[in-house]
Protein backbone atom coordinates (compact mmCIF):
# COMPACT_ATOMS: atom_id res chain seq x y z
CA UNK A 1 0.00 0.00 0.00
CA UNK A 2 1.28 3.22 -0.73
CA UNK A 3 0.21 6.30 0.16
CA UNK A 4 0.76 6.32 4.19
CA UNK A 5 3.76 9.18 3.86
CA UNK A 6 2.66 13.03 4.37
CA UNK A 7 5.21 15.94 4.46
CA UNK A 8 8.20 17.26 2.32
CA UNK A 9 10.82 18.73 4.70
CA UNK A 10 9.22 16.98 7.14
CA UNK A 11 7.55 13.47 6.19
CA UNK A 12 5.09 11.59 8.52
CA UNK A 13 4.78 7.65 8.11
CA UNK A 14 1.96 6.21 9.55
CA UNK A 15 1.52 2.37 10.08
CA UNK A 16 0.14 -0.12 11.57
CA UNK A 17 -3.98 -1.46 11.64
CA UNK A 18 -7.01 -1.38 13.99
CA UNK A 19 -7.03 -4.90 15.37
CA UNK A 20 -3.22 -5.51 14.94
CA UNK A 21 -0.38 -5.20 18.00
CA UNK A 22 0.29 -2.01 17.35
CA UNK A 23 -0.02 1.41 15.52
CA UNK A 24 2.90 4.86 15.43
CA UNK A 25 4.15 6.78 12.85
CA UNK A 26 8.02 7.91 12.16
CA UNK A 27 8.19 11.22 11.54
CA UNK A 28 11.82 12.23 9.45
CA UNK A 29 13.46 15.12 8.90
CA UNK A 30 12.61 16.74 12.70
CA UNK A 31 15.12 19.00 13.80
CA UNK A 32 17.70 18.85 16.09
CA UNK A 33 17.57 19.81 19.41
CA UNK A 34 14.20 20.51 20.74
CA UNK A 35 13.56 19.20 24.20
CA UNK A 36 10.78 16.32 23.91
CA UNK A 37 9.38 13.70 26.34
CA UNK A 38 6.64 10.92 25.82
CA UNK A 39 4.36 13.21 28.45
CA UNK A 40 4.75 16.01 25.64
CA UNK A 41 2.92 13.72 23.24
CA UNK A 42 0.60 12.01 25.64
CA UNK A 43 -0.93 15.02 26.72
CA UNK A 44 -2.52 15.21 23.27
CA UNK A 45 -2.69 11.20 22.48
CA UNK A 46 -5.35 11.15 25.82
CA UNK A 47 -7.73 13.99 23.65
CA UNK A 48 -7.88 11.05 21.13
CA UNK A 49 -7.93 8.03 23.00
CA UNK A 50 -11.58 6.30 22.97
CA UNK A 51 -13.49 5.29 26.16
CA UNK A 52 -13.00 8.59 27.51
CA UNK A 53 -16.28 9.57 28.36
CA UNK A 54 -20.25 8.54 28.30
CA UNK A 55 -20.46 9.44 24.03
CA UNK A 56 -17.18 7.72 22.51
CA UNK A 57 -16.66 3.83 21.79
CA UNK A 58 -16.55 2.03 25.13
CA UNK A 59 -13.13 0.41 23.63
CA UNK A 60 -11.10 0.79 25.97
CA UNK A 61 -7.40 1.93 25.29
CA UNK A 62 -4.46 3.81 27.61
CA UNK A 63 -3.29 4.59 23.97
CA UNK A 64 0.10 5.07 25.93
CA UNK A 65 2.66 6.57 23.42
CA UNK A 66 6.34 4.97 23.47
CA UNK A 67 9.56 6.73 21.56
CA UNK A 68 11.76 4.06 19.75
CA UNK A 69 14.09 6.76 18.29
CA UNK A 70 15.09 10.22 17.44
CA UNK A 71 15.44 11.25 21.14
CA UNK A 72 18.86 11.11 22.92
CA UNK A 73 19.24 13.01 26.68
CA UNK A 74 15.84 14.30 26.37
CA UNK A 75 16.34 16.19 22.85
CA UNK A 76 15.35 15.38 19.20
CA UNK A 77 18.68 14.00 17.34
CA UNK A 78 17.31 15.20 13.99
CA UNK A 79 17.14 11.54 13.18
CA UNK A 80 13.60 9.60 12.95
CA UNK A 81 11.71 9.69 15.44
CA UNK A 82 9.67 6.13 16.21
CA UNK A 83 6.84 6.29 18.03
CA UNK A 84 4.63 3.37 18.86
CA UNK A 85 1.16 2.94 20.65
CA UNK A 86 0.37 -0.99 21.51
CA UNK A 87 -3.15 -2.31 21.27
CA UNK A 88 -4.67 -3.72 24.43
CA UNK A 89 -8.27 -4.10 23.98
CA UNK A 90 -8.87 -5.60 20.29
CA UNK A 91 -12.46 -7.39 20.36
CA UNK A 92 -11.40 -9.21 16.82
CA UNK A 93 -14.09 -11.25 17.06
CA UNK A 94 -16.88 -8.65 16.93
CA UNK A 95 -15.94 -8.23 13.28
CA UNK A 96 -15.72 -11.89 12.27
CA UNK A 97 -19.15 -11.44 10.69
CA UNK A 98 -18.93 -8.59 8.46
CA UNK A 99 -15.73 -10.57 6.51
CA UNK A 100 -19.20 -11.69 4.99
CA UNK A 101 -20.13 -8.42 3.58
CA UNK A 102 -20.15 -4.62 3.09
CA UNK A 103 -21.15 -2.18 5.73
CA UNK A 104 -22.85 0.92 4.34
CA UNK A 105 -20.54 3.88 4.27
CA UNK A 106 -17.42 2.07 5.07
CA UNK A 107 -14.67 1.21 2.76
CA UNK A 108 -15.12 -2.93 2.87
CA UNK A 109 -16.18 -2.67 -0.87
CA UNK A 110 -13.44 -1.03 -2.58
CA UNK A 111 -10.29 -2.67 -0.16
CA UNK A 112 -11.86 -5.95 -1.58
CA UNK A 113 -12.14 -4.75 -5.60
CA UNK A 114 -8.51 -2.93 -5.09
CA UNK A 115 -6.41 -5.92 -3.69
CA UNK A 116 -8.80 -8.64 -3.63
CA UNK A 117 -8.83 -9.04 0.25
CA UNK A 118 -9.04 -6.75 2.87
CA UNK A 119 -8.39 -6.65 7.02
CA UNK A 120 -12.08 -6.90 8.37
CA UNK A 121 -10.98 -6.07 11.86
CA UNK A 122 -12.69 -2.99 12.73
CA UNK A 123 -11.56 -1.59 8.76
CA UNK A 124 -7.46 -2.06 9.20
CA UNK A 125 -5.83 0.58 7.62
CA UNK A 126 -9.56 2.40 6.98
CA UNK A 127 -10.27 2.60 11.06
CA UNK A 128 -9.80 5.27 13.15
CA UNK A 129 -7.38 4.53 15.41
CA UNK A 130 -4.78 5.01 11.83
CA UNK A 131 -5.29 8.78 13.20
CA UNK A 132 -2.85 8.07 16.31
CA UNK A 133 0.36 8.26 14.30
CA UNK A 134 -1.32 11.81 13.32
CA UNK A 135 -1.42 12.96 16.37
CA UNK A 136 1.96 11.77 17.39
CA UNK A 137 3.64 13.70 14.67
CA UNK A 138 1.51 16.36 15.31
CA UNK A 139 1.93 17.00 19.03
CA UNK A 140 5.90 17.03 18.36
CA UNK A 141 5.03 19.83 16.06
CA UNK A 142 3.04 21.70 17.88
CA UNK A 143 5.58 22.18 20.76
CA UNK A 144 8.02 23.51 18.34
CA UNK A 145 5.47 25.95 17.16
CA UNK A 146 4.69 26.82 20.11
CA UNK A 147 8.05 27.76 20.98
CA UNK A 148 8.04 29.89 17.65
CA UNK A 149 4.84 31.64 19.17
CA UNK A 150 2.62 30.15 16.88
CA UNK A 151 -1.07 29.05 18.50
CA UNK A 152 -2.96 26.32 16.89
CA UNK A 153 -6.83 25.75 18.28
CA UNK A 154 -9.58 23.10 17.12
CA UNK A 155 -12.88 22.72 18.63
CA UNK A 156 -16.51 21.27 18.09
CA UNK A 157 -18.46 24.33 16.24
CA UNK A 158 -21.36 21.77 15.88
CA UNK A 159 -23.10 18.62 16.28
CA UNK A 160 -26.24 17.85 14.31
CA UNK A 161 -27.56 21.00 14.46
CA UNK A 162 -26.34 22.28 17.83
CA UNK A 163 -24.23 24.81 17.12
CA UNK A 164 -21.73 27.08 19.69
CA UNK A 165 -23.13 30.33 20.32
CA UNK A 166 -19.95 32.84 19.67
CA UNK A 167 -20.46 35.10 22.29
CA UNK A 168 -20.66 32.04 25.10
CA UNK A 169 -17.25 31.21 23.92
CA UNK A 170 -14.75 30.37 26.17
CA UNK A 171 -11.45 28.53 25.49
CA UNK A 172 -11.23 26.33 28.78
CA UNK A 173 -14.75 24.75 28.02
CA UNK A 174 -12.64 22.96 25.04
CA UNK A 175 -10.81 20.38 27.13
CA UNK A 176 -13.39 20.78 30.01
CA UNK A 177 -16.32 19.23 27.67
CA UNK A 178 -16.66 15.69 26.42
CA UNK A 179 -17.87 17.28 23.37
CA UNK A 180 -14.63 19.81 23.08
CA UNK A 181 -17.18 22.41 22.58
CA UNK A 182 -16.10 26.37 23.88
CA UNK A 183 -19.85 26.78 24.70
CA UNK A 184 -21.01 24.94 28.16
CA UNK A 185 -24.89 25.32 26.98
CA UNK A 186 -24.39 23.98 23.54
CA UNK A 187 -22.22 20.75 24.99
CA UNK A 188 -25.36 20.32 27.41
CA UNK A 189 -27.57 19.90 24.13
CA UNK A 190 -24.98 18.37 22.03
CA UNK A 191 -24.66 15.21 24.76
CA UNK A 192 -28.18 15.30 24.67
CA UNK A 193 -28.63 14.91 20.71
CA UNK A 194 -25.70 12.05 20.93
CA UNK A 195 -27.43 10.01 23.14
CA UNK A 196 -30.27 10.41 21.32
CA UNK A 197 -29.28 9.23 18.58
CA UNK A 198 -27.40 6.48 20.31
CA UNK A 199 -30.38 4.79 21.66
CA UNK A 200 -31.80 4.43 18.34
CA UNK A 201 -28.85 2.64 17.10
CA UNK A 202 -27.85 5.87 14.78
CA UNK A 203 -24.94 8.25 15.16
CA UNK A 204 -24.74 12.39 14.31
CA UNK A 205 -21.90 14.26 12.53
CA UNK A 206 -20.65 18.02 13.45
CA UNK A 207 -17.90 20.94 12.47
CA UNK A 208 -14.70 21.18 13.61
CA UNK A 209 -13.04 24.95 13.61
CA UNK A 210 -9.32 25.25 13.85
CA UNK A 211 -7.92 28.69 14.60
CA UNK A 212 -3.89 29.34 13.43
CA UNK A 213 -2.78 32.69 15.13
CA UNK A 214 0.65 34.16 15.18
CA UNK A 215 1.54 32.85 11.35
CA UNK A 216 4.22 34.91 10.08
CA UNK A 217 3.10 36.43 6.41
CA UNK A 218 3.84 34.85 3.14
CA UNK A 219 4.12 31.01 4.51
CA UNK A 220 2.66 29.03 1.58
CA UNK A 221 4.29 28.54 -1.86
CA UNK A 222 1.68 30.09 -4.38
CA UNK A 223 1.41 27.64 -6.78
CA UNK A 224 0.69 23.96 -5.99
CA UNK A 225 2.04 24.30 -2.44
CA UNK A 226 -0.45 26.69 -1.24
CA UNK A 227 -0.90 26.73 1.94
CA UNK A 228 -4.47 26.02 1.87
CA UNK A 229 -4.23 23.81 -0.46
CA UNK A 230 -1.71 21.61 1.77
CA UNK A 231 -4.17 22.16 5.13
CA UNK A 232 -6.60 21.28 2.89
CA UNK A 233 -5.52 17.74 2.07
CA UNK A 234 -3.76 16.83 5.02
CA UNK A 235 -7.06 17.22 6.15
CA UNK A 236 -9.24 15.67 3.92
CA UNK A 237 -7.17 12.64 4.66
CA UNK A 238 -8.23 12.13 7.98
CA UNK A 239 -11.15 9.52 7.54
CA UNK A 240 -14.30 10.70 8.86
CA UNK A 241 -13.61 14.43 7.05
CA UNK A 242 -15.92 15.07 3.88
CA UNK A 243 -15.00 18.87 3.19
CA UNK A 244 -13.18 21.75 4.14
CA UNK A 245 -13.37 25.38 4.33
CA UNK A 246 -10.98 28.42 4.44
CA UNK A 247 -12.35 31.22 6.17
CA UNK A 248 -15.68 32.70 4.27
CA UNK A 249 -15.40 29.13 2.94
CA UNK A 250 -18.62 27.84 0.89
CA UNK A 251 -20.04 31.71 2.02
CA UNK A 252 -17.81 33.33 -0.73
CA UNK A 253 -19.69 31.66 -3.84
CA UNK A 254 -22.71 33.53 -3.02
CA UNK A 255 -20.94 36.55 -2.45
CA UNK A 256 -19.88 39.55 -4.09
CA UNK A 257 -16.20 40.99 -4.02
CA UNK A 258 -17.40 44.32 -2.82
CA UNK A 259 -18.30 42.30 0.77
CA UNK A 260 -16.04 39.44 0.23
CA UNK A 261 -12.88 41.10 -0.16
CA UNK A 262 -10.67 42.42 2.70
CA UNK A 263 -9.96 45.57 2.97
CA UNK A 264 -6.10 46.57 4.19
CA UNK A 265 -5.62 49.44 6.49
CA UNK A 266 -2.59 50.59 8.77
CA UNK A 267 -2.60 50.84 12.53
CA UNK A 268 -2.19 52.98 15.09
CA UNK A 269 1.63 51.79 15.01
CA UNK A 270 1.83 51.70 11.08
CA UNK A 271 1.02 47.74 10.98
CA UNK A 272 -0.44 46.77 7.98
CA UNK A 273 -3.84 45.00 9.18
CA UNK A 274 -7.21 43.48 7.62
CA UNK A 275 -10.54 45.47 8.44
CA UNK A 276 -12.32 41.92 7.61
CA UNK A 277 -10.86 38.16 7.44
CA UNK A 278 -13.08 36.94 4.92
CA UNK A 279 -10.11 34.89 3.16
CA UNK A 280 -9.48 33.29 6.62
CA UNK A 281 -5.56 34.30 6.51
CA UNK A 282 -4.81 33.38 3.71
CA UNK A 283 -4.29 35.29 0.23
CA UNK A 284 -3.10 33.86 -3.07
CA UNK A 285 -2.08 30.48 -0.89
CA UNK A 286 0.35 32.55 1.58
CA UNK A 287 -0.72 33.60 4.98
CA UNK A 288 -1.58 37.12 4.84
CA UNK A 289 -0.78 37.78 9.13
CA UNK A 290 -4.42 37.44 9.86
CA UNK A 291 -6.24 34.51 11.73
CA UNK A 292 -5.97 31.40 9.61
CA UNK A 293 -9.40 29.88 10.06
CA UNK A 294 -10.51 26.06 9.16
CA UNK A 295 -13.12 24.26 8.95
CA UNK A 296 -13.81 20.10 8.60
CA UNK A 297 -16.96 18.94 8.12
CA UNK A 298 -17.02 15.36 9.76
CA UNK A 299 -19.41 12.58 8.33
CA UNK A 300 -21.88 10.67 11.22
CA UNK A 301 -20.13 7.38 12.37
CA UNK A 302 -21.32 5.15 9.60
CA UNK A 303 -21.04 2.15 12.17
CA UNK A 304 -24.50 1.77 13.20
CA UNK A 305 -26.68 -0.76 15.00
CA UNK A 306 -29.98 0.69 12.56
CA UNK A 307 -30.87 -1.71 10.24
CA UNK A 308 -29.44 -1.01 6.84
CA UNK A 309 -29.41 -2.41 3.22
CA UNK A 310 -26.20 -3.76 1.95
CA UNK A 311 -24.74 -6.91 -0.13
CA UNK A 312 -22.68 -10.03 1.17
CA UNK A 313 -19.25 -11.04 -0.69
CA UNK A 314 -22.39 -13.72 -3.25
CA UNK A 315 -23.74 -10.68 -4.31
CA UNK A 316 -27.38 -11.28 -2.41
CA UNK A 317 -29.07 -8.17 -0.95
CA UNK A 318 -29.26 -8.16 3.13
CA UNK A 319 -30.21 -6.23 6.42
CA UNK A 320 -27.56 -5.90 8.85
CA UNK A 321 -27.04 -4.07 11.97
CA UNK A 322 -23.12 -3.27 12.62
CA UNK A 323 -21.86 -5.09 15.85
CA UNK A 324 -18.74 -3.72 17.61
CA UNK A 325 -17.67 -1.05 20.05
CA UNK A 326 -18.37 2.12 18.02
CA UNK A 327 -18.82 6.26 18.49
CA UNK A 328 -22.03 7.46 18.06
CA UNK A 329 -20.33 10.54 16.75
CA UNK A 330 -16.37 10.84 16.22
CA UNK A 331 -16.38 14.86 15.82
CA UNK A 332 -14.39 15.55 19.83
CA UNK A 333 -11.95 12.81 19.12
CA UNK A 334 -11.10 14.03 16.01
CA UNK A 335 -10.74 17.39 17.08
CA UNK A 336 -6.87 16.98 18.26
CA UNK A 337 -6.52 14.85 14.61
CA UNK A 338 -7.55 18.40 12.73
CA UNK A 339 -5.27 19.91 15.38
CA UNK A 340 -2.32 17.82 14.71
CA UNK A 341 -2.82 17.70 11.15
CA UNK A 342 -2.68 21.40 11.08
CA UNK A 343 0.10 21.72 12.66
CA UNK A 344 2.86 18.91 10.60
CA UNK A 345 1.16 21.04 7.68
CA UNK A 346 2.19 24.90 8.83
CA UNK A 347 5.42 23.56 10.36
CA UNK A 348 6.20 21.53 6.98
CA UNK A 349 5.63 25.19 5.43
CA UNK A 350 8.07 27.01 7.48
CA UNK A 351 10.84 25.06 6.79
CA UNK A 352 10.16 25.89 2.71
CA UNK A 353 10.03 29.55 3.48
CA UNK A 354 13.24 29.21 5.37
CA UNK A 355 15.03 29.09 1.63
CA UNK A 356 12.82 31.61 -0.26
CA UNK A 357 15.02 34.35 0.16
CA UNK A 358 18.77 34.93 -0.21
CA UNK A 359 18.69 37.13 2.64
CA UNK A 360 17.38 34.39 4.72
CA UNK A 361 20.47 32.05 3.83
CA UNK A 362 23.01 35.12 4.23
CA UNK A 363 21.69 36.20 7.43
CA UNK A 364 22.27 32.69 8.64
CA UNK A 365 25.00 30.90 6.81
CA UNK A 366 27.33 34.31 6.40
CA UNK A 367 30.38 35.19 8.17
Amino acid sequence: MSGSTLGKNITMSTWGESHGKALGVVLDGFPAGMELSEKDIQIYMDRRKPGSSEITTPRKEDDEVEILSGIFEGKTTGTPISLIVKNTSQRSGDYSEIAKYYRPGHADYCFDQKYGFRDYRGGGRSSGRETIGRVAAGAICQKLLKELGIEITAYTKSIGDVVIDESNFDKAQITRSITAMPDADADKKAVELINKCRAEGDSVGGVIECKISGMPIGIGEPVFDKLDALLSQAVMSVGAVKAVEIGDGILASSSFGSTNNDAFCIDSDSTVLKKTNHSGGILGGMSDGSEIILRAHIKPTPSISKTQKTINKDGEEIDVSIKGRHDPVVVPRAVVVVECMCAFTVLDLLMSNMHSRADYLMSFYKK
